[in-house]
């Protein structure tokens, strides 16, 4: 079974950097991900994969693999040349020895911790009442704390399963904004003995927080992801249905301008911002451009 995975992984690689296509295991995020950067006027130029076998699930006949890949790609635009890199969780089956299946599991889903908060956007209207917390937010800070942590987790912050918003809410806290309201978890924002208020750690609530916030930590909407600076947020409505799903930190910007940007759940770095070779991604989806504003 290792070595069927690993020949797997080897059409794959040669997928992303050829024309010619293996339709038996072709893999069509990889095409997706070629035409985004076709659109861009880039190409992707040689990509590596790593596997890892997590663990088996064995059955009469069949036995379910679960394993993480990690992708690097290395793409020119123009002059330029960028790493994307991205981890990939997957199951394979096979049935008498025989691969017979290999999926992504789409991580980029609401998890347990995205379902308590359900926030909408007159929760966060604050009234500009409470004693201004003066910071300056440093974007270098934060977009290091991004690259340090893109595929780890920080020990000193509860981690889970869907842990976008978690680490976009570290990364900020480490650009100097500032927690507030413990222990109110509808107010505010901030993690702390082992809890958190809900625009800490839940993408729909942060997606509410941020222009809402009078106070501390807050952030102005802009019309275009080309208007975004190093360590700003994009939100992600991957359905269109109004209630956001994802949340990622520029964290570069490619030839054109254009984010690049970090992320956990299905962890990946340098990312083109428009996640079109997402699993979850929709001809629905939505998103929303936040600048974080100083308050000094």
């Amino acid at each position: 079974m290792r070595e069927q995975l690993q020949k797997l992984l080897e059409q794959r690689v040669r997928q992303s950097v050829s024309q010619s296509r293996d339709r038996l295991h072709d893999c069509p995020l990889l095409e997706k991900k070629k035409e985004s950067c076709n659109r861009r006027g880039a190409e992707i130029i040689r990509t590596t994969a790593e596997g890892n076998i997590r663990h088996y699930d064995k059955g009469n006949e069949g036995t379910n693999v679960f394993y993480t890949v990690h992708y690097k790609y290395l793409i020119k635009q123009k002059c330029d040349f960028f790493l994307e890199e991205g981890i990939e969780q997957r199951k394979a089956e096979f049935f008498k020895g025989v691969l017979v299946e290999d999926a992504e599991i789409s991580l980029e889903i609401r998890g347990e911790n995205e379902v308590e908060g359900e926030s909408k956007s007159e929760e966060w209207a604050e009234i500009d009442n409470e004693e201004r917390i003066a910071f300056r937010y440093d974007r270098m800070k934060a977009v290091q704390y991004a690259e340090r942590w893109w595929n780890d987790y920080n020990p000193s912050y509860k981690k889970f399963d869907v842990d976008c918003t978690n680490y976009i809410s570290q990364c900020l806290h480490a650009g100097g904004a500032p927690m507030r309201n413990f222990p109110n978890r509808s107010k505010g924002w901030w993690m702390k003995n082992d809890n958190w208020s809900f625009s800490w750690s839940v993408a729909n609530s942060m997606r509410w927080y941020l222009p809402g916030s009078k106070v501390g930590l807050r952030a102005k909407e802009v019309k275009s992801p080309s208007q975004l600076q190093l360590g700003d947020v994009i939100c992600y409505d991957f359905q269109g249905d109004g209630r956001y799903d994802h949340t990622t930190i520029v964290t570069g910007n490619d030839a054109n301008g254009m984010p690049l940007v970090n992320a956990h759940t299905a962890n990946s770095r340098s990312r083109y911002w428009a996640y079109e070779d997402s699993t979850a991604y929709t001809p629905n989806i939505k998103y929303k451009f936040f600048t974080i504003v100083d308050n000094q």
